[in-house]
């Protein structure tokens, strides 16, 4: 793979060709050239490992998304911020299928270097929320809920939250119910 920076030097480099070949008139030679150095500049800016995991992530290709996240390595240090924020997201999209607990800390991670999208935020906070009701700490769920739900302005997270919200209720009683009968049991 290609460092970050010599991938701009060979932009750069492409770029000074293809004005040369522009002086001698060889416009599709130049055209073609500037073109590649766009490619190079692109792929400065965006990882492609990251750019094919969005693509499988979509697809709901869960393997091939997570063959291309793990050929990203140090991500903290070769990724910028807000890239490194979503390869979190991401690897606790993946993690979450397998499981929920070892998916928190990517969550938690992505949410503290910042995600742009609101719905990704409220995304992370969702599944959060599904940690902590796992974990067994409602008040924290309840929050990251409401979190959530205030962030999802498209309304495209509104049943999970809602179906939740009934688990939450359901955990609730049932955890009132086991004291009820300890309560019966003791007399």
């Amino acid at each position: 793979m290609i460092s970050r920076y010599s991938r701009l030097a060979v932009a750069v480099l492409a770029l000074g060709l293809a004005v040369y070949l522009f002086t001698i008139s060889q416009i599709s030679l130049g055209l073609l050239l500037i073109l590649i150095s766009a490619l190079f500049v692109l792929f400065f800016f965006r990882n492609e490992n990251m750019l094919a995991a969005f693509f499988y992530m979509r697809k709901n290709n869960m393997e091939r998304a997570d063959y291309f996240l793990r050929r990203i390595k140090n991500a903290d240090e070769t990724l910028s911020k807000g890239q490194a924020a979503y390869y979190n997201f991401l690897m606790g999209t993946i993690e979450s299928q397998k499981s929920i607990f070892q998916s928190e800390k990517y969550f938690k991670k992505a949410l503290s270097l910042g995600l742009r999208m609101d719905h990704d935020l409220a995304m992370a906070k969702l599944s959060l929320a599904g940690v902590a009701m796992a974990k067994g700490n409602k008040r924290e769920a309840q929050n990251l809920l409401a979190d959530a739900k205030k962030l999802d302005k498209n309304k495209m997270l509104t049943d999970q939250i809602k179906m939740m919200q009934g688990q939450m209720g359901q955990v609730g009683m049932q955890k009132v119910g086991m004291q009820s009968y300890q309560g019966r049991k003791r007399m």
